[in-house]
């Protein structure tokens, strides 16, 4: 009813994507009543900010690029709905998105986020908006290696009946996911140390120990580039992504991970840095290792405080598993 309180905040970080916002707004435009909906430009020079303008899209606009984890923090501040879809500007909706997440959220109150089917969007053609059935998958979850490391499951496969069963899983992809904003907001958000790249994997670890669960919902389906803006506007992409993974994966690890997994990480590591080196990028994924490394005295006090509030155990019986929780039951009507 006119008036009423919205029930979701999207908040979309953009960081040049002036060919991609219109047909996400116009996406999160079909999703019906309840939503309230900001843009976090950082720093765009393309004229993004000039068509969030024209279109009378609220929007704050940032002097420069802070990363999608300070991006999203500001915007879940800028808002005030229940409810937080955190969301890529180089997404797409598909009609009906946000009803199926949320009514999973309403009806499960032990459910801190959702996540929904995304699709890989082929910019070739092969896939397309309207016919989400004919896609391959980019995440239909996230799951944890034994060595404490994520991956999206799913990713690239094509689309069997098991990833049509809604189940609980161990965390949600940050490039489409909605949460609740107490969750979000006891966690202190994402971790802005990260700037970007394993953020969401770390805020799924540190709400599992607090006590919360997660969830995948197929009826929910959102088509997603990856990395669009990223790779167009990096000046060596590939470098700045190494570099950032390695250091936030080792950050995350030390928060939660039991100290006789350590022997797999330091091979897994080893092994990284072999396949950077056949990539030509082992200077940047070494360079981002010793970065994570000089930051291990503070994630080990975030470890100690996390121990300390919640149960680190929840997070570590989901290593190894690939996600296929048993189903959770339908939301009520």
């Amino acid at each position: 009813m006119p008036g009423s309180p919205a029930t979701v905040a999207v908040v979309i970080p953009s960081w040049n994507s002036a060919g991609l916002l219109p047909r996400c707004l116009d996406s999160v435009a079909t999703q019906g009543d309840g939503i309230e909906l900001l843009v976090v430009d950082n720093g765009s020079t393309d004229g993004s900010v000039e068509l969030l303008r024209e279109r009378s899209v609220k929007h704050q606009s940032l002097p420069h690029n802070v990363g999608f984890a300070t991006a999203m923090n500001i915007g879940v501040r800028g808002t005030s709905a229940p409810l937080v879809l955190a969301l890529n500007a180089d997404t797409i909706l598909e009609p009906g998105a946000v009803a199926a997440l949320s009514g999973m959220l309403v009806a499960d109150s032990g459910l801190g986020g959702v996540q929904p089917r995304i699709l890989q969007l082929e910019e070739d053609g092969e896939g397309a908006p309207g016919d989400p059935d004919a896609a391959r998958l980019y995440s239909a979850g996230q799951a944890l290696h034994p060595d404490g490391s994520a991956y999206e499951t799913g990713a690239g496969e094509k689309q069997g009946d098991a990833y049509r069963m809604r189940r609980e899983i161990f965390g949600v992809c940050g490039a489409a996911c909605l949460l609740r904003r107490e969750l979000f907001e006891s966690l202190g958000g994402y971790d802005e140390s990260y700037f970007s790249f394993y953020e969401d994997v770390d805020l799924n670890v540190r709400g599992r120990i607090a006590g919360w669960r997660f969830a995948y919902e197929p009826e929910a389906a959102v088509w997603h580039v990856g990395n669009a803006g990223w790779m167009e506007n990096t000046p060596h992409p590939g470098a700045w992504n190494a570099r950032l993974v390695a250091r936030n994966r080792i950050t995350t690890r030390a928060k939660f991970m039991p100290a006789v997994a350590l022997p797999r990480i330091l091979a897994v590591e080893g092994g990284s840095l072999y396949r950077a080196a056949r990539q030509r990028r082992f200077a940047a994924t070494l360079r981002g290792k010793i970065e994570g490394l000089s930051r291990l005295p503070g994630s080990f006090g975030e470890r100690r405080q996390l121990a300390a509030a919640g149960e680190p155990e929840a997070a570590r019986a989901w290593l190894g598993r690939s996600g296929f929780a048993p189903s959770v039951p339908a939301a009520r009507p």
